[in-house]
């Protein structure tokens, strides 16, 4: 009797955005390494973009932000609207606020252009190979902020404020769709938050200081890229650089630390959970979301096990149901929240002492 013939996997089909028929081109060869990726599609600018989706349905749009005719940030609108697929955005560091405006336009993650070796091309087809596999969110626009007019950064919370002792301290850990997530999260917190905010969240090398303008543009609150020993202050959120780890010393000062050897994402966000565990204890709140690995499952269960709050976003208005699943499922977490109620969950424990 013959053999049944095993189907082969379906390749995961791309269509490439660039007004640059070099980095078109270049795009191409390094996918084309790829057993299991076909690069079906090209578009030379966002309309091109726009249609190329709408005929050939790919599973990932790899874009880039300045094009003629129609920019990124405007394709991206209009195909979320009509055509929903996950879209990385590849964009130079100079680019790297309206990267992630782009972000909060639904486009799924941001990386550097790559470079013509076998590392880029490998990295970038790990990334389309995760997008590939991720739900769009098709709701998005019911969790952006419902204005981006904020006070300037002069007149956001109070000298006063800032010098005063608090008693708790929010320790964030995200991946993929935490930029999304934290767009959700930190704006909807008061200039006068009367706890420090710190944030480890997973982005490429170059692109943390346009995230924090971005947010910055947000955020009532002052936002900081931490590139120095600092002490917390309420009424701040800090964000951790790729390319160290963040942690918090008995001082309760922000410190930074050289990345293990074994440390695959960039901020490390155990790093960063399991130290704000150490030294605040009982006043410790640890808040995991969207990504993708285990990343922050053992330091937000170090910050359970030391008697502090544990919180996660839910798989409904997650990106990507990755860390915060794990951590979910290995029971560190006592309250499991749409990224619409965290806010709200953040400023009542801001306001009670444990």
């Amino acid at each position: 009797m013959p053999q049944a013939v095993k189907a082969m996997p379906a390749k995961i089909r791309v269509v490439i955005a660039d007004d640059s028929t070099l980095t078109r081109e270049l795009l191409r060869a390094l996918l084309q390494e790829e057993d299991d990726i076909d690069v079906v599609g090209e578009a030379a600018n966002g309309r091109e973009a726009l249609d190329q989706v709408r005929r050939l349905r790919p599973d990932v749009l790899t874009l880039d932000i300045i094009m003629p005719i129609m920019p990124g940030p405007q394709a991206i609108r209009e195909i979320m609207a009509v055509c929903p697929l996950p879209i990385l955005v590849l964009s130079s560091v100079a680019d790297a606020k309206n990267a992630f405006d782009c972000i909060q336009g639904g486009a799924l993650d941001v990386v550097m252009k790559p470079l013509f070796n076998a590392s880029s091309g490998a990295e970038l087809a790990r990334r389309i190979r995760v997008l590939a596999k991720t739900r769009v969110m098709r709701h998005w626009s019911m969790l952006r902020p419902s204005s981006t007019t904020q006070p300037p950064l002069e007149a956001r919370g109070t000298t006063d404020l800032h010098k005063q002792p608090f008693h708790r301290v929010f320790a964030i850990a995200a991946s993929t769709g935490g930029p999304q997530a934290l767009a959700a999260i930190l704006p909807s917190l008061p200039a006068h938050f009367p706890c420090p905010v710190v944030v480890a969240q997973h982005v490429a090398l170059g692109f943390a200081q346009g995230m924090v303008d971005w947010l910055s543009s947000l955020c009532p609150m002052p936002v900081h890229l931490v590139n120095q020993t600092v002490p917390l202050q309420a009424g701040h959120i800090y964000i951790a650089p790729p390319e160290r780890n963040l942690c918090i010393n008995r001082q309760q000062h922000l410190i930074l630390e050289e990345q293990m050897p074994g440390d695959i994402f960039h901020p490390n966000c155990d790093c960063l959970l399991h130290s704000v565990a150490e030294v605040c204890g009982a006043q410790a709140v640890g808040i995991i979301l969207s990504g993708m690995s285990s990343d922050g499952a053992k330091g937000i269960a170090r910050i359970r096990q030391r008697g502090g709050v544990t919180l996660a976003q839910d798989e409904a208005s997650s990106v990507i149901f990755g860390m915060n699943r794990v951590a979910i499922e290995s029971g560190a977490v006592q309250q499991v929240l749409p990224v619409t109620a965290i806010a709200d969950s953040m400023q009542k424990l801001a306001g009670k002492s444990t």
